[in-house]
């Protein structure tokens, strides 16, 4: 296990090790007098959660708040274990999520969806939350956690509806979740800044994204965190790989449903040629073929793909109702 990664004044990154991977889903710890946790990942990440605390010399007792940007199991799916453990902490998340944190049902069909004969591994126990212990925030709420550390949260759809995206006033710092995408952190080891959407089913809505994106670029911020993973500073330059990657998830999408109108086979052909054009770009840029991020790669883009049919395939249904 790693040790936490300080990230800012009184702000520690734990290395959740999502999917057995090293620096790929972070919970965020910010001391203080309100001690607050940001993403809980899935169940199987919460030992090293405990040990990352447990380093910090966190007592669970004094956690105040976990706050979660949106419910997807990546994120949200350790919530009720660790509520469990820190039994005087309070659940922070859109209002949108709060009841598949109550009843998770949905949360674990539509995982089993995706994953399918993974799911277990992946991302079992899933606990439900009780509904007394649950906070939900509107666009612009602020919470005080500390005489110096403000809080305020943001509605950013595009990845998902029922998205949060956090402000913290001590680092002017804002954490992203999904919404902004995915920072491929590996890749600095060939000096490479690499950053991708995340368009993963059912709610991605790629206007929104952009709309998101801006709102936050418009912030003035200093510094992304990102719930995949760790900090850039280079806030602009996220900016820019998004705004340039997202339309052409999208028309590859468009370009691939011309002609196939099976889904599955429409999803494996969007992510075959985003492939082809990711690894395209990184080779330009230095990065070797065996490089590790290939593997990770291509599971984004395998769930990415699928997020991409079901909207295109939503927004055909509502253009001919």
């Amino acid at each position: 296990m790693s040790t936490p990664e300080l990230l800012g004044e009184q702000l520690y990154l734990i290395d959740d090790y999502d999917l057995g991977r090293a620096g790929r889903t972070g919970t965020a710890v910010l001391l203080g007098e309100k001690i607050t946790l940001i993403e809980t990942c899935a169940s199987p990440s919460l030992p090293y959660i405990l040990k990352g605390l447990e380093a910090l010399n966190v007592q669970l007792d004094d956690i105040a708040y976990i706050v979660v940007t949106h419910v997807h199991l990546d994120h949200a799916g350790a919530a009720g274990l660790l509520m469990e453990k820190c039994k005087n902490a309070k659940l922070i998340v859109h209002p949108r999520g709060a009841r598949h944190l109550v009843d998770p049902t949905k949360l674990i069909q539509g995982a089993q969806a995706v994953y399918g004969e993974q799911f277990d591994s992946l991302f079992s126990p899933i606990l439900p939350v009780s509904e007394e212990r649950i906070i939900t925030v509107q666009d612009g709420d602020t919470l005080e956690i500390g005489n110096n550390r403000t809080l305020t949260f943001y509605d950013t759809p595009g990845h998902a509806k029922h998205h949060l995206s956090i402000h913290d006033s001590l680092t002017n710092g804002i954490f992203t979740g999904d919404t902004i995408g995915i920072y491929y952190r590996e890749l600095m080891d060939c000096n490479v800044e690499f950053y991708l959407p995340s368009t993963s089913p059912s709610q991605f809505d790629p206007e929104a994204m952009l709309s998101s994106l801006h709102r936050i670029h418009a912030l003035g911020v200093y510094h992304i965190y990102f719930g995949h993973y760790g900090k850039s500073s280079h806030v602009r330059g996220v900016c820019r790989q998004i705004e340039n990657w997202l339309p052409h998830f999208v028309q590859t999408g468009k370009d691939v449903l011309a002609k196939e109108k099976d889904d599955k086979a429409a999803a494996a052909k969007i992510t075959e040629k985003l492939m082809s054009d990711i690894r395209t770009y990184l080779t330009e840029q230095g990065v070797p073929a065996s490089h590790m991020v290939y593997e990770i790669l291509q599971l984004d883009m395998e769930v990415s793909a699928m997020g991409i049919v079901d909207y295109l395939v939503k927004a055909e249904a509502i253009e001919k109702a």
